[in-house]
């Protein structure tokens, strides 16, 4: 189990204190659903879902965006550094 869990009802990252899901959390859920891609945007709608009524002043777009809207992006990828200099 995960220490980065939704702090509700504000929707804050237990283990981190960004909001929830941190991106922590989203590696995690990537890896954890990486042949199921629709049962995770399933499992974060229903948290959307709460997440709406506990936060009935986030503009929903922004709250779709949060909670489900990263899962259709490719997965964020580390810059490699541009410098020269000698290499491993």
């Amino acid at each position: 189990m995960s220490t980065h869990g939704p702090v509700l009802p504000i929707w804050s990252c237990g283990g981190c204190d960004l909001p929830w899901p941190c991106p922590t959390r989203r590696r995690e859920l990537r890896a954890e659903y990486a042949d199921a891609p629709v049962s995770l945007a399933l499992y974060l709608g229903a948290y959307l879902v709460q997440a709406a009524k506990d936060m009935p002043w986030a503009p929903a777009g922004a709250l779709h965006r949060r909670f489900v809207g990263w899962t259709r992006q490719p997965p964020e990828v580390p810059q490699r550094s541009t410098a020269t200099g000698p290499r491993p």
